[in-house]
């Protein structure tokens, strides 16, 4: 077993006992989650014997409304650690989200809310959604556990009930009781009169002119697993999975003529959050933290083939246990798969222009998918021959949606559909990046491209050049997307060098970003200092996991990136983390409703004096018979 590789569903349920066993268990005490203390750079490359394993445990007590934290010793058979975290509300567990709209729907004040809007007593077509209760300076969001679902009325069991919101009913949870301690009501509004339903047992025909597409590896996939343990030609990569983050690699790296050289210690989303742009008392507080309010590994899918993933595949489950601390493993929530993708690289000599050099692009993919109530998030890495890594996000599901009075409008959104109307935001990633560009230590420059001024050394105005600014602190270091300059920026191991005697590199290429429209006073950017710059670098620390700190849930804010980065450490020539910031402003439309088509946005890792050339010049040709070149015959290569 790779010392990374994440807990199984013994080890889990071992700690879970361990703790059972140390008494410090109450019959009101929650596990929100039990994850892998991952060993440090230090200990796995000075370690001869395999290293101990030991498990973080994360557990809420409703009747004390209190956090606790423990460590636990899978070797020794101990508890390690055991601290009381006070003021604090961890991550929402599933357990939770179910028995909140069980209490909804049996609250004899949020049934006659109903019945006096809506004429509707039998609460069996109500589908609650869980929503975390936020941070808006009031007392009882520092006292307790809360939630503010948001509520809908299906038209029959299988309709989709996002297309009924009920409007003006918000119920408000105290998640310890699981009882429903007020009903807010803000008015009526009027069902919206239309279904949205997308399920195909609803459609009343489909396209016929759809031909079998099929994916065929008659020799099995190129890559092989052992354990956790993913190698894929050149490729080394240890796949982990656990409640908050999801999906995580580690020790990714690249064998190069004969050698293992290492780019990436950890690769991880730390933090999310969807932000809505309508003021009006029933959407205002709608913001979501999904990793740290809900857990993105915790609501991930079990994928399907041939829906979710497609040609020869490969799985990995995840092994959690519920709040009670029973086994919980989600089945297939990692899918591996490789796929063409086009042209790697090509050239056609005119003097032969019968026999061009061409080649064929293969990737390798690791992806998971989660649910977050109405969102779907997607995550794929991506890994290509000629040494680039690849994170995209794809962004599908539901629109988070609210009616409006018949005639009503709104600037703060898109009407879809009558009386049902998305309001506009915004989804923020982190990403935290832990660089081990070949063996450290790293050291990262931000890189402009500019033009040079006329001058006696560029007498035609045509010259311009990339500048590689050295970032030496972590005020230096945060910075934004510019795309006027080109910015990108390199992770660099000035002690390694490359052919040409240049410090070998990785550079980071960002995808399309966007910048907060709320004032930084909102609670949600107190909350989510994070998104203040798109890009940060830190030294590493072991307790800094977590753009938005440890605890977001209820939190009061201050915690995380912004909090860490006031030190100012060094960042020359050590082991750096690099965390990135990026979103997507959703102005939603017609054609993302009933169901959105899917959006996507990432960044790129790509090899920048890493290799003495390129890496991928040995793929060899596809076969004679399968050649794509041997195919037809070019007649004529003359210009026009």
């Amino acid at each position: 077993m790779h010392p990374l590789e994440p807990l199984n569903g013994d080890e889990v349920q071992k700690a879970v006992a361990i703790l059972r066993r140390s008494g410090k268990i109450t019959p009101t005490m929650r596990f929100i989650s039990v994850s892998l203390i991952e060993p440090s750079k230090i200990m796995l490359r000075d370690s001869k014997h395999p290293l101990p394993r030991h498990a973080f445990v994360s557990l809420f007590d409703n009747a004390a409304n209190a956090c606790f934290e423990a460590t636990v010793s899978l070797e020794s058979n101990a508890v390690q650690r055991w601290d009381h975290i006070p003021g604090v509300q961890p991550t929402i567990t599933t357990d939770e989200q179910i028995e909140c709209e069980k209490a909804v729907l049996e609250s004899q004040e949020f049934r006659a809310a109903l019945e006096r809007n809506y004429g509707v007593s039998d609460t069996s077509l109500v589908m609650v959604d869980f929503w975390s209760a936020g941070n808006y300076g009031n007392a009882e969001e520092q006292q307790t556990r809360l939630a503010r679902p948001l509520c809908f009325l299906r038209a029959d069991p299988t309709d989709n009930g996002y297309a009924r919101p009920i409007e003006g009913i918000r119920p408000v949870v105290d998640v310890n009781r699981m009882e429903v301690i007020r009903v807010e009501e803000h008015g009526h509004w009027p069902l919206p009169p239309k279904s949205g339903n997308y399920a195909a047992s609803r459609q009343e025909s489909f396209r016929t002119d759809i031909r079998p597409l099929t994916i065929s590896q008659p020799e099995g996939p190129g890559f092989t697993i052992e354990g956790r343990v993913v190698r894929w030609q050149n490729w080394h990569v240890v796949v982990g999975f656990n409640a908050r983050e999801g999906l995580t690699l580690h020790d990714v790296s690249y064998r190069d003529q004969g050698r293992e050289r290492s780019i990436l210690h950890r690769a991880s989303l730390t933090e999310m959050v969807v932000p809505y742009g309508d003021p009006s008392p029933t959407q205002f507080r709608k913001n979501a933290f999904d990793v740290g309010e809900y857990g993105m590994g915790m609501c991930a899918n079990s994928l399907v083939l041939g829906c979710d993933c497609l040609g020869e595949i490969r799985y990995m489950d995840a092994h959690f246990c519920n709040s009670r601390g029973e086994p919980l493993t989600i089945q297939n929530a990692v899918c591996l798969h490789e796929e063409d993708y086009g042209i790697l690289w090509k050239h056609t000599d005119r003097r032969f222009a019968d026999k061009p050099e061409v080649r064929r692009s293969r990737r390798l993919v690791i992806s998971s998918v989660s649910t977050v109530e109405n969102y779907e998030y997607g995550f794929f890495w991506y890994f290509y021959q000629d040494g680039n890594i690849q994170f995209e996000i794809k962004l599908t599901g539901i629109l988070s949606l609210r009616t409006l009075q018949p005639g009503e409008q709104s600037p703060f959104g898109t009407m879809i559909a009558p009386q049902l109307f998305a309001p506009i935001h915004q989804h923020f990633f982190n990403m935290r990046l832990h660089f081990d560009v070949d063996g450290g230590p790293n050291s990262v420059f931000r890189v402009d491209v500019s033009a040079e001024p006329p001058s006696r050394d560029n007498p035609h105005g045509n010259a311009f050049s990339a500048k590689p600014t050295l970032i030496e602190t972590e005020s230096t270091a945060m910075g934004e997307v510019n795309t006027n300059l080109a910015r990108t920026w390199k992770v660099v191991n000035r002690g390694k060098t490359n052919a040409v005697g240049e410090p070998v590199a990785y550079k980071f290429i960002p995808g399309d970003n966007c910048v907060p429209f709320a004032s930084r006073d909102t609670w949600w950017r107190k909350r989510a200092g994070f998104v203040d710059h798109h890009v940060w670098v830190t030294p590493f620390s072991e307790s800094e996991r977590y753009a938005a700190g440890d605890y977001p849930n209820q939190g009061s804010g201050g915690d995380g990136l912004s909090k860490w980065t006031s030190q100012n450490r060094s960042l020359v020539d050590t082991d750096v983390v690099f965390w990135y910031t990026f979103g997507h402003t959703h102005v939603p439309r017609p054609e993302d409703y009933p169901v959105m088509p899917t959006s996507y946005l990432g960044f790129l890792l790509k090899p920048q004096g890493f290799f003495d050339q390129n890496p991928s010049n040995d793929v060899p040709p596809e076969s004679e018979k399968k050649s794509c070149c041997n195919e037809q015959q070019i007649v004529s290569l003359s210009p026009l």
